[in-house]
Parts: C-alpha cells; structure tokens; sequence
C-alpha cells in the first residue's frame, strides 16, 4: 500500500512540472512559461493570442492540479482523525467493559456478604432458641459455637474482600 502511494506521488510530482494543453488538436507541453510542441520550443513562433490562451489553460490545469492535491491531503487527514477516533472509542468501551466488571464484582461480593452474615444470625438466633429451651447438650453446644465461629469468620472474610 505504501508503494503505491509512492508511485501515485511521483506520477504527480511529474505531472506538476509540465503541463499538457491541447489546441487545434495539437498537443503543447507548457514548462515554465513556454511553450514546446513535439520537444521543441514554439514560444516565440505563437501569435500573442493563441500564447496567452495556452498559458491560461496550462494554468488551469496547474490549479486542478494544486486542488486535488489539497483534497487528498484533507482526505488523509480525515482518515487520521477517525482512525484516532475509533482508538478512542475502543479505548472508552474497554473501560466501560472494565468498568462493568468491576460492578458485578462488587455486587457478587456484597452478595456474599449478605449471605454469609444472613447465615450468621440464623444460626445465633437458632442457637439462642435451642439454648433457652435447654435442649442443647454440652457437645451440641461446642458445635453450635464453633459452627458460629466458622460463619463469624466467614463474614469478617467477606467484609474485608468487599
């Protein structure tokens, strides 16, 4: 792709400096301010009218010239800014997708939290009940408060990840 831009370049470097005008079916190269047909200087040989109208064409042509050059370039760099663009808008959707990862881990962390320290008053409450009601023998106890102790930890755990 770059070669051809290249060559694309240099076709247009060499077109720029001589310019091809056709009058009366004959084809003139216009160089500078003068004039050759077939290789050969015929500034001197024109008559004044048919000199200026030649030069003005050769002008002409210089200036389309001059306008297409200006249109590729605002075309590149056109085609530079989106292509910034586009950069920017994948960089934004990759932190709004980080973002949003973010959010749901949060949220699964809290959810967890939530769960376990659910799960700790049930078992308090549950193990409060069974102790006024004196159903609870010494080795259910120790299990009971040690279960208590796991589903403590659990919340402390949970509430230092969130």
């Amino acid at each position: 792709m770059k070669y051809y831009i290249i060559l694309l370049f240099l076709a247009f470097s060499f077109s720029s400096f001589a310019q091809k005008v056709e009058k009366d079916g004959k084809t003139y190269e216009v160089k500078k301010e003068k004039i050759f047909l077939n290789g050969e200087d015929v500034t001197e040989t024109l008559n004044l009218e048919d000199k200026q109208t030649i030069l003005k064409k050769a002008a002409a042509i210089s200036e389309e010239l001059k306008m297409k050059e200006k249109a590729e370039k605002a075309a590149k760099k056109l085609e530079k800014e989106n292509k910034k663009a586009e950069k920017a808008q994948k960089k934004a959707e990759k932190a709004q997708k980080k973002a949003e990862k973010e959010l749901k881990k949060r949220e699964k962390l809290q959810k967890n939290f939530d769960r376990a320290q659910n799960n700790l008053e049930n078992a308090q409450s549950k193990y409060e009940k069974l102790k006024k009601r004196g159903k609870l023998s010494p080795v259910d106890e120790g299990k009971w408060l040690e279960k208590i102790e796991k589903l403590t930890e659990k919340v402390e755990k949970a509430k230092k990840k969130l």
